[in-house]
């Protein structure tokens, strides 16, 4: 019991660390890897004090809050929306590992092609609730919050400061709608809830962990050595699910 649980803080202090160099990975990161010691729900169970409590830190640390609000609210909407309705999946579908694998495996697909895309502003009114939908039905499949969101707050334009803060404020909305749906589902209680908020301060330890590293790496081979540990880290979930 002693080993499990130490594997689980420094998951969180991994997980932490990556999101304190990219501005992102703590969930994705911790799922994964979570998904090797224990079912996916209960992984996004304890994840979800942590990622609340970071993203909402990373969002609230920049100027233009209501901007981005304004700009995203669509997808937001569909996000919530869908991951709450969605998270069903995630608490009873016996396949929820195999989708958590393939999920990471895309995701690290897209993050290792460097996908060059650009979203014209005449296309974001159909296309953000589109792109918060789905969003929603994979996090509420797989815990997973950064399919297809990621790619397309990226193809915003964006400047650096702008996509951190529009990613936690994303990853914010997803956080709270799981935990709520994995509720709805009997999934996340009180005991839960108080692991999760342990949870969260190997993963605040981490993450200044990864801001100290981030001034001594080149952040370009870290992102790359990141996607290819989710690619080999998905593709081991996958494996195993389906043996």
């Amino acid at each position: 019991m002693l080993h499990h649980w130490l594997a689980v803080g420094l998951t969180f202090v991994l997980a932490g660390m990556v999101k304190g160099v990219t501005g992102m990975g703590l969930p994705t990161v911790s799922m994964g890897v979570l998904g090797l010691l224990m079912a996916p729900a209960e992984a996004a169970s304890l994840l979800a004090i942590p990622s609340l409590i970071t993203n909402v830190w990373q969002f609230a640390a920049g100027p233009n809050r209501l901007l981005l609000f304004r700009r995203t609210w669509p997808m937001l909407l569909a996000i919530a929306v869908a991951t709450w309705a969605g998270a069903g999946l995630l608490s009873a579908s016996s396949g929820a590992t195999t989708a958590l694998g393939v999920a990471l495996i895309a995701y690290a697909i897209v993050g290792l092609a460097r996908f060059r895309i650009v979203v014209p502003p005449r296309a974001e009114p159909w296309l953000s609730p589109l792109v918060g939908a789905t969003t929603g039905v994979v996090t509420g499949a797989t815990g997973v919050f950064v399919i297809p969101a990621v790619p397309y707050l990226q193809a915003l334009g964006l400047d650096k400061d702008d996509l951190t803060q529009a990613l936690g404020l994303s990853f914010t909305i997803s956080t709270i709608a799981l935990a709520i749906g994995l509720a709805s589902h009997g999934a996340f209680h009180v005991a839960a809830g108080s692991v999760s908020l342990l949870c969260t301060i190997p993963a605040l330890a981490g993450m200044q962990l990864g801001q100290w590293v981030r001034n001594r790496v080149d952040p370009v081979r870290f992102r790359l050595l990141f996607f290819f540990g989710l690619l080999l880290l998905g593709a081991d979930l996958a494996a195993r699910s389906l043996t």
